[in-house]
């Protein structure tokens, strides 16, 4: 779990249950963070019973939230329309707010849509005065004839290339497979200490299972993480075995 999350999640509580079925029961596997412009964007790459997912977050710079999810074989399609996208944009003349010429309709330049069971992602790359954006909405079609609502996000143009590699480097690792996951990991845990919260996630990659343990400030949501293999666990209990009963054997001050 991310610190960012908690904010989030307690504000969508209905979004949450719509649109990922997983419920509470995930895991936070990896996750990038990207400064674009004015904004940021979180890509979390996550697992639930279902499998692994890729949750896209945009903080705007008035701290306004919004967010996709993306099965792993969507992730990788969206990731080639990025590379699309990338060179039309490249190919267009520089962007004149005051230019008289009559823009495309809705300000589109180029979409594409990508489909999955009962999701529809809409990609538009478009223009208004402030400048070329591509914009991404996700409506999940449940029984609702014309579809449920959508949740989009809109991407700086210019940050299309970092957010295409940013988004590779996790499909590098976690590939694109949407099947659920071989062997059952144990469920995350949590702790608070003073003023730190310390997250325990158990995850999954292409080298095998490991333990995350972030450790995030109360105060100012400062986040830290260390990864620790499976094959070092026995190990790493050990240590922390012998400095517990070292410090369970000092005497006591008086």
């Amino acid at each position: 779990m991310s610190d960012r999350e908690s904010g989030d999640e307690q504000q969508q509580p209905q979004a949450q249950e719509a649109s990922d079925p997983g419920g509470s029961a995930e895991q936070e596997l990896a996750t990038r963070t990207l400064h674009i412009q004015s904004k940021r964007f979180y890509l979390d790459v996550k697992q639930n019973k279902r499998g692994r997912f890729i949750k896209v977050a945009e903080v705007g710079a008035g701290g306004k939230k919004s967010r996709l999810l993306l099965a792993m074989s969507s992730a990788a399609e969206f990731r080639d329309f990025l590379s699309d996208f990338s060179e039309h944009y490249a190919s267009l003349g520089e962007h004149r707010p005051t230019n008289s010429e009559t823009p495309p309709e809705d300000g589109k330049l180029k979409s594409e849509m990508i489909v999955k069971d009962n999701r529809r992602y809409y990609l538009d790359l478009k223009e208004n005065q402030r400048g070329r954006f591509l914009r991404v909405s996700e409506q999940v079609s449940q029984t609702i004839p014309r579809g449920g609502p959508r949740s989009q996000i809109a991407i700086p143009a210019q940050g299309m290339i970092e957010f295409r590699d940013a988004l590779t480097e996790l499909l590098e690792e976690f590939g694109t497979d949407d099947q659920e996951p071989q062997n059952e990991l144990p469920e995350s845990r949590s702790m608070r200490v003073e003023n730190k919260m310390f997250y325990f996630d158990v995850g999954s990659n292409r080298r095998g299972v490991y333990l995350r343990v972030s450790e995030v400030s109360v105060r100012n949501n400062f986040r830290t993480a260390i990864t620790i293999p499976e094959r070092s666990w026995g190990r790493f209990r050990d240590i922390i075995s012998e400095f517990v009963d070292k410090s369970s054997a000092k005497p006591e001050t008086e």
